[in-house]
């Protein structure tokens, strides 16, 4: 796009939407109280970003402390508006158990998290004006009842806490942490309990204070290294928050009942009971490795007593950001392993994995390691669980960070590591696997997450519409660009008996779209293909699935509250006629006897009593279309936005394709090319940074397969 192009693009309203007539730049004083996470990471809690160091030996400290400055330098960030103030109290649980006096040498360094890449960390959170006073390292295992309760006196930690002024072994009650038993701690300062009451083995937990504290954040940081669990990542490390002996998730049932009857009351009582019925399901239903015989944590039993209490313990932990310490990675089982002389190995691996979710976080690690997820039970069950959504790596977007941005990758781009674990070793039935190995067999993670879209014919009026998934595009005004449909649609509401103005899509529900003249938009969605919603004593608005659903099949709670037919909207006769067939994309009208819930499935349900049979039927015409082919869309504006400095552009690619994005100043000047190359489809972030060019307002120009957005941005100095 020339000058000229750009210009006429102005002239002729393509910009218009983005101009605002009372706008009128003022500066603003960028005086920073808080601080957060890069807004990208903020805004993808479902992505998982690898940054890479270069780190040429594992013995040189200020490499290893420059690369924690470095990542810190690049994922947090100060800001004006709310986030965590500088003062916020922060937990930082490192990996650190296990050295046995050894880890501040070199054969114990790959077993606990590097502290020169924590201290270098912390230093830049202090060099940010985060309060040295208000960080805490903290380690349930060095308690005075803990496992490893004396390995503070070798530990390097000691002397990363002394050079930052943060707390590691004190607490504000004066006490050290060795000196600290259960029952002595004193709770809110030394210890917080935390219910848990959908624990399938707590009912309560306590945590080493300032772990799960109200108004703390917690940053997770693990190491990259194997463990009798496969690779103890971030969801493994985060065990250590635990005070014992609660932090003792590898027991058996054996020895949690053998607990005094004071913590043993912290336990669901029939907490045997539901773990050997979920063992026996999941073993059943072919969980990897499930059937290894035995009941300790070396066995597909005590694997899944492990996989339920890590679990709950994460349901309770509200973590702000989990980190894997990849500079180097470890195989084996603390200091034994497959090298020489059964010796654990280390590998300069150079990697820093981290995210908002723990679980996606370790899916990756796990996945870069050598291993083949889905073989792994925990990640089943927190699936199971909805503490993740997905247990396939290649459904988790991944985002190489580099020059201070994500830039998406594949799998396949990924350098993977031989890192061999102990993990429930398959020597039983004639099975002779090596005691350390990959866990990398083929499997089956089913059909991938799709992108379907439907274009729906709209007429000139009014016409009801519905959105049968999830909406990957919500907001109406970018549905309607274009076309001349009002930005906005009307959604009936049962309880004030009067229609609503509304800007954006939502499963389920029905709305009232205005055409000026005969025309088509396009929805693309997540497929849904059930639906429990809440109907209204009268009339209401009810959506669809991406399945017809026969009225037939409808089910209400209490039963009985429906009759078997709605009613659609007769674009061609304007009138309303019964439908009993439930088509994509179509809107509906339906009664209710008296409050209810409605539940709509793809197939219907035998639990449930059917709707009220009536026998008059008249067939609507549908106003869809629907197609397969998913389009691609920008979304989002530039952020922040006005800025100072540098602000990001962030656009979704439904399919691959090659993109362009310019940048243009007020005149129409092309003054700068952020992108012009072939992309893969994803969720894309590119920065801009302004140099010293001056304040106003520029442009970016974003060009996609025919499609084309352009937004303003204001520079402000």
């Amino acid at each position: 796009m020339d000058r000229r192009q750009f210009l006429k693009a102005i002239a002729t309203g393509t910009v218009a939407a983005f101009f605002d007539p009372t706008t009128t730049i003022v500066k603003r004083a960028l005086s920073a109280s808080y601080f957060g996470l890069h807004p990208f990471i903020e805004a993808h809690p479902e992505a998982v970003f690898i940054m890479k160091t270069n780190v040429t030996s594992k013995m040189d400290s200020d490499a290893k402390k420059q690369a924690g400055i470095d990542f810190a330098f690049g994922i947090l960030t100060l800001r004006d508006t709310p986030g965590f103030p500088l003062n916020q109290q922060i937990a930082i649980k490192p990996n650190l158990v296990g050295a046995s006096g050894r880890s501040n040498e070199e054969d114990g360094m790959g077993i606990v998290t590097d502290p020169y890449f924590i201290e270098g960390i912390i230093e830049r959170m202090i060099n940010f004006g985060l309060s040295a006073d208000a960080i805490y390292m903290r380690e349930g295992n060095w308690l005075g009842d803990g496992w490893c309760n004396t390995e503070y006196l070798t530990s390097p930690y000691v002397g990363v806490a002394e050079r930052t002024s943060t707390h590691l072994l004190d607490f504000p009650t004066g006490r050290n942490i060795y000196d600290l038993f259960l029952n002595t701690m004193q709770e809110g300062s030394e210890i917080i309990w935390k219910d848990c009451p959908d624990g399938v083995v707590f009912r309560r937990i306590g945590y080493v204070a300032p772990f799960n504290q109200q108004d703390t954040w917690l940053l997770d940081i693990a190491k990259f290294k194997c463990h009798t669990m496969g690779m103890t990542s971030s969801v493994k490390n985060l065990q250590g928050m635990c005070v014992n002996p609660y932090i003792h998730f590898c027991e058996g049932v054996d020895g949690v009942k053998n607990h005094p009857g004071n913590v043993l009351n912290d336990f669901q009582p029939d907490f045997d009971v539901h773990t050997e019925e979920l063992y026996a399901q999941h073993f059943a239903g072919g969980m990897p490795r499930w059937d290894k015989p035995g009941s300790d944590v070396n066995s597909g039993y005590g694997m899944e007593l492990w996989a339920q209490r890590m679990c709950d313990s994460i349901s309770v932990t509200n973590v702000g950001l989990s980190i894997i310490e990849g500079i180097y990675g470890r195989n084996g089982h603390f200091f034994e392993g497959p090298g020489p002389g059964n010796t654990a190995q280390d590998f300069m691996t150079n990697v820093i994995i981290f995210g908002k979710n723990p679980f996606y976080i370790d899916i990756i690690g796990h996945w870069m390691g050598g291993h083949e997820p889905g073989n792994f039970g925990l990640f089943h069950i927190a699936k199971e669980r909805n503490l993740s959504e997905t247990i396939n790596p290649a459904t988790i977007p991944v985002y190489i960070w580099e020059d201070g941005a994500p830039h998406l990758t594949s799998l396949d781009k990924l350098e993977r590591f031989d890192l061999k674990t102990l993990y429930l070793q398959r020597n039983y039935g004639g099975q002779d696997e090596p005691l350390y190995h990959l866990v990398n067999e083929p499997f089956d993670y089913g059909s991938p997450i799709v992108i379907k879209s439907i274009a729906i014919n709209l007429f000139c009026g009014w016409n009801m519409v519905s959105c049968p998934g999830d909406p990957v595009i919500s907001d109406i005004a970018t549905i309607t660009a274009g076309k001349k449909v009002f930005p906005f649609a009307y959604i009936f509401n049962p309880v004030t008996d009067k229609f609503d103005r509304v800007y954006a899509l939502e499963f389920g529900k029905s709305y009232w779209f205005a055409a000026g003249e005969d025309t088509n938009i396009t929805l693309e969605y997540y497929p849904r293909y059930s639906l429990s919603y809440p109907l209204k004593k009268g009339w209401n608005m009810l959506g669809s699935l991406s399945c017809d659903v026969p009225t037939s099949s409808l089910m209400t709670t209490p039963p009985g509250q429906i009759f078997s037919f709605v009613y659609c909207w007769d674009t061609v006769n304007k009138t309303f006629s019964q439908s009993y067939n439930i088509k994509p994309g179509d809107g509906y009208y339906i009664t209710a006897n008296s409050d209810c819930t409605l539940m709509m499935n793809g197939s219907s349900s035998s639990l449930l009593s059917p709707a009220i049979p009536v026998e008059s039927y008249h067939k609507p015409k549908s106003n869809t279309l629907r197609t397969e082919k998913p389009n691609i869309k920008l979304i989002g504006q530039n952020f922040p936005n006005p800025f100072n400095g540098s602000t990001n552009i962030e656009y979704t690619l439904l399919n691959d394709g090659y993109v362009t994005l310019d940048i243009y100043d007020s005149r129409g000047t092309r003054i700068d090319v952020l992108v012009n190359s072939w992309q893969m489809k994803g969720t894309h972030l590119v920065s801009w940074d302004a140099g010293q060019r001056a304040s106003g307002i520029y442009f970016y120009a974003f060009r996609t397969d025919g499609f084309e957005k352009i937004g303003k941005m204001v520079l402000i100095r």
